[in-house]
């Protein structure tokens, strides 16, 4: 019999029936495959908006105030091209974290339920959700009903995980989202400024925008620097099509808006990254939950979040990450 930690703050039980599985309310009929993943959270599509007013205002002062009252062509080009690439990216990046469900398909969660120590269920085609397809789709909410519980066939000595909150089946490494109201595999943090969950299957859209968002900061930063000591030179009505006070203005607030989401991105970035290599979430971190996976290398780890093998699809975020061979599910027992 597998020995489980006194600390786990979970509903631990072998049979259906202590599970309470009539309390549970059945889940709603999953939706056609495809739908479009999003959170109907007021603060995270305020904050959600906000980010992409920032974006879009460091374009207009970049190209109306910086980058077309410049008689450097060249100069103009070049920088217009990259600053506006970076951004592109940034929102593309941005939209892939917001709108994309944070846990992987249902199979893969259907290992994690059983892959402490137990056995893998006969049928590996069958879903999780109890559903006649796969979905990709967050742990399903409700799902703790004595039906789907009798249908798992659970053998002497498996042991199943019920969150209390959405009363779900809860398969290891998951964190209950209060926002997000479900359980989400691997979620690292609830983040207002994608509105989502970052976990699993969408962390590497969230590192995405943090980089480019640090990128184009720095980017916009230098190119004010230039265009300060430019202007410092020159006639002042020469280089804005804007008046000397508003290019003042709009200029300091530029500069205030890209120093402060430079430190705010590369320390999400930074923190991000480390916990990829050491293949442990931020409320793991925080919790200082005990290690039950198997240790793998920081390459690996990189690989299973941005996929296999290493191409310039790492840095895209329209290519879904292939996992290949990878088995990000190893458990020390």
């Amino acid at each position: 019999m597998m020995l489980i930690p006194t600390h786990h703050f979970r509903d631990i039980e072998r049979k259906p029936e202590y599970l309470q599985p009539e309390k549970c309310v059945p889940p709603p009929h999953p939706g056609p495959v495809g739908t479009m993943w999003f959170i109907r959270d007021g603060c995270g599509i305020a904050c959600a908006i906000v980010t992409w007013f920032l974006v879009l205002y460091a374009e207009f002062v970049v190209l109306f105030v910086m980058l077309i009252p410049s008689r450097d062509y060249v100069y103009s080009v070049i920088n217009g091209i990259v600053f506006n690439l970076l951004a592109f990216l940034a929102l593309a990046s941005h939209c892939r974290a917001m709108l994309t469900d944070p846990v992987r398909t249902c199979t893969e969660m259907a290992f994690t339920l059983f892959g402490r120590g137990s056995s893998f269920p006969e049928k590996l085609d069958k879903p999780v959700s109890g559903s006649s397809k796969c979905l990709l789709g967050a742990v399903p909410k409700g799902n703790a009903t004595k039906e789907f519980i009798e249908s798992l066939q659970l053998k002497p000595g498996q042991v199943v995980y019920k969150c209390p909150k959405c009363c779900s089946i809860k398969p290891d490494r998951a964190h209950h989202c209060s926002v997000c109201k479900r359980c989400i595999r691997k979620m690292d943090h609830h983040c207002p400024w994608v509105n989502n969950c970052v976990g699993e299957n969408n962390q590497k859209y969230f590192v995405l925008f943090t980089m480019y968002i640090a990128l184009i900061s720095l980017h916009a930063l230098i190119m004010v620097g230039f265009h300060f000591l430019h202007c410092f030179e020159e006639d002042w009505t020469k280089c804005s099509s804007f008046s000397p006070p508003t290019t003042v203005i709009l200029l300091i607030l530029l500069c205030f808006e890209g120093l402060l989401f430079l430190i705010f991105t590369s320390v999400m970035f930074g923190t991000q990254v480390h916990s990829i290599c050491t293949d442990e979430t931020g409320i793991e971190q925080l919790k200082k939950e005990e290690r039950r996976w198997a240790k793998k290398t920081k390459w690996m780890n990189m690989k299973a979040v941005f996929g296999h093998p290493f191409s310039l699809g790492w840095a895209s975020p329209f290519a879904t990450p292939d996992q290949g061979k990878a088995d990000p599910y190893q458990y020390v027992v």
